[in-house]
């Protein structure tokens, strides 16, 4: 990773410019080497200081934060996180964001909240860290394939050009954190509407934000997309996203099958939903026949149930490194050796639509 990260922070308010940057460069690896009051003068800044990432408000005058991000996507693409008010339509346009390229986002009303100042700074440091080192490999890597040079091949575990066995898979559960709406959208809308299975999905996002999430690949599935409910009798070809700070978790539910039930407990995980939580409990009424997949994000979630997972016989697909915003949960499976397949984003579906 870079000595020294550049930082450009785009926002309105005077208020949130220097809070942010305060909480950037009490990182000594981080410097805040530009700040703008409005999408037009923070593009034209993107242009002229090329920064590492930048962080950028979503509801600004002059040029707002989605038509700025256009602009600089089109003209100086570079990482970046919005900065998004926690409503219907803040969540709405930051999902819009992540779809035109944002590769995170942080939730304005959370972040200077004075009981939980520490943490959301130290999630920023660690989000704006971790982004800009997978791009600094993604541009290595890049480096490397365009060179005269040959190519050192990709590290891939033995069996990452064979299928995973057939073993009439009854659930899919995937869990996935930063990137993961950009990711979303090049997997999901290619699953096949005969795979006659339910899909669980954990992506960690605050409340609201989930709900449009659902609402937005909803539009573009061939299978239904929605928020879990508490309660709900779940169906085959339904992909149910676990709503933001609640887990989900499923329960046996007698002679009417299986039912989704959102619960705050555990109250004590480091996420909310958890991805270990989901999955475990899909393992829980499954067994086996639940095919585990971990995709881009920080962190080691979804490992524990991974492993439970494999200790049954079960079967997991991670996703690859070059494809990742941030490999750090996929990683963590498969330095584990949990992963039966290590596949590109836009070649998951794939996988699942032939052994589902």
């Amino acid at each position: 990773m870079k000595e020294n990260i550049s930082v450009l922070i785009i926002d309105d308010s005077a208020f949130m410019r220097k809070s942010l940057s305060i909480m950037l460069e009490s990182d000594p690896g981080i410097t805040v080497v530009g700040t703008a009051k409005n999408g037009l003068e923070g593009y034209d800044l993107a242009k002229s200081l090329r920064p590492d990432i930048i962080t950028l408000d979503v509801e600004m005058p002059v040029m707002d934060g989605l038509t700025a991000l256009k602009k600089i996507m089109t003209d100086c693409p570079t990482s970046v996180i919005m900065v998004s008010s926690i409503t219907t339509e803040g969540a709405l346009a930051t999902i819009k964001a992540l779809e035109l390229g944002a590769v995170d986002f942080i939730p304005k009303e959370l972040s200077f909240v004075s009981v939980s100042i520490t943490n959301i700074r130290e999630d920023l440091i660690q989000k704006v860290k971790e982004i800009v080192r997978q791009k600094s490999l993604k541009d290595r890597l890049l480096r490397i394939r365009n060179s005269s040079a040959p190519a050192i091949p990709p590290k891939r575990i033995t069996n990452v050009i064979k299928d995973i066995p057939r073993i009439g898979y009854r659930a899919i559960a995937i869990g996935i954190s930063t990137g993961g709406p950009f990711t979303l959208q090049k997997v999901l809308p290619m699953i096949s509407d005969k795979i006659n299975v339910p899909v669980f999905i954990v992506q960690h996002m605050p409340p609201k934000f989930t709900k449009s999430l659902a609402e937005r690949l909803n539009g573009m599935c061939p299978l239904e997309v929605k928020e879990a409910e508490d309660n709900e009798t779940i169906r085959p070809n339904v992909i149910y996203i676990a709503p933001g700070g609640l887990h989900m978790k499923v329960r046996s539910n007698g002679i009417k099958g299986v039912a989704i039930q959102i619960t705050p407990d555990p109250s004590d995980s480091l996420h909310r939903p958890a991805v270990d939580v989901m999955m475990n409990s899909v393992i829980n009424v499954y067994g086996k026949h639940t095919l585990g997949i971990i995709m881009t994000g920080m962190g080691k979630d979804g490992y524990e149930a991974i492993k439970n997972l494999k200790s049954l016989g079960g079967h997991a697909i991670a996703q690859d490194e070059e494809s990742c915003v941030v490999y750090g949960m996929p990683k963590a499976i498969v330095d584990g050796g949990l992963a039966d397949l290590i596949l590109p984003a836009e070649r998951i579906a794939g996988a699942i639509n032939r052994v589902v």
